[in-house]
C-alpha cells in the first residue's frame, strides 16, 4: 500500500472515479481540494516533469472551452501565473507520491508504480460529465476514514 496525496475538484466525477481505482488497489488517499490549496509557482511546477506546458492546463477548464487561453501560446511563467489565479485551470488531478508527481491520470511512470496499468484507448483522464452528462459523488475512502472506523 502506498500512500497517495490525491489533489482533486470537489464533486468532478473523473477524480472520483480515480480515487476508487487507487482505493481498490489499496492504495492510501489523502484528499486534498486542489481548488483551495495554497500553491506557489515553485509547488506546483514539480507535477508537471518534462510535460511541454500545453499539456500543464486542463483542456475542460471553461476558459480554455471557450478559446480565453490557449495553452498552446503560454510559455511557463505565463501558465503558471494563469494557474496559481485560476486553478480551475490546473490539469487534475495531482498526485503526489514516494515515487514522485505527476498532473493527470494518464500512463506514466506514477501511475504505472501505483499499478495502475491504463489500456490502450481507456481514458480516464477526459471530464465524465462531458461524456455522460451526468451527475454523482462516489468517493473512495480515505485514510481518516479508514483510521475512524477501525476506532469505531
Amino acid at each position: 500500500m502506498t500512500t497517495v496525496v490525491f489533489y482533486e475538484k470537489p464533486g468532478c466525477l473523473g477524480n472520483a472515479k480515480q480515487k476508487q481505482l487507487l482505493a481498490r488497489r489499496g492504495h492510501c488517499l489523502h484528499v486534498r481540494n486542489l481548488l483551495s490549496e495554497p500553491w506557489t509557482a515553485e509547488r506546483l511546477r514539480r507535477f508537471f516533469g518534462e510535460r511541454p506546458v500545453r499539456q500543464w492546463l486542463n483542456p475542460s477548464a471553461p476558459r480554455v472551452k471557450s478559446g480565453e487561453i490557449d495553452p498552446a501560446a503560454l510559455d511557463e511563467p505565463t501558465a503558471l501565473a494563469l494557474m496559481l489565479a485560476d486553478p480551475l485551470l490546473i490539469r487534475r488531478p495531482l498526485l503526489e507520491t514516494e515515487f514522485g508527481r505527476c498532473a493527470g491520470f494518464e500512463p506514466g511512470p506514477v501511475l504505472d508504480a501505483l499499478g495502475m496499468h491504463i489500456a490502450a484507448g481507456e481514458d480516464l483522464q477526459s471530464c465524465l460529465r462531458e461524456q455522460a452528462g451526468g451527475s454523482a459523488s462516489a468517493s473512495a475512502p480515505t485514510c481518516d476514514d479508514l483510521a475512524r472506523s477501525e476506532r469505531a
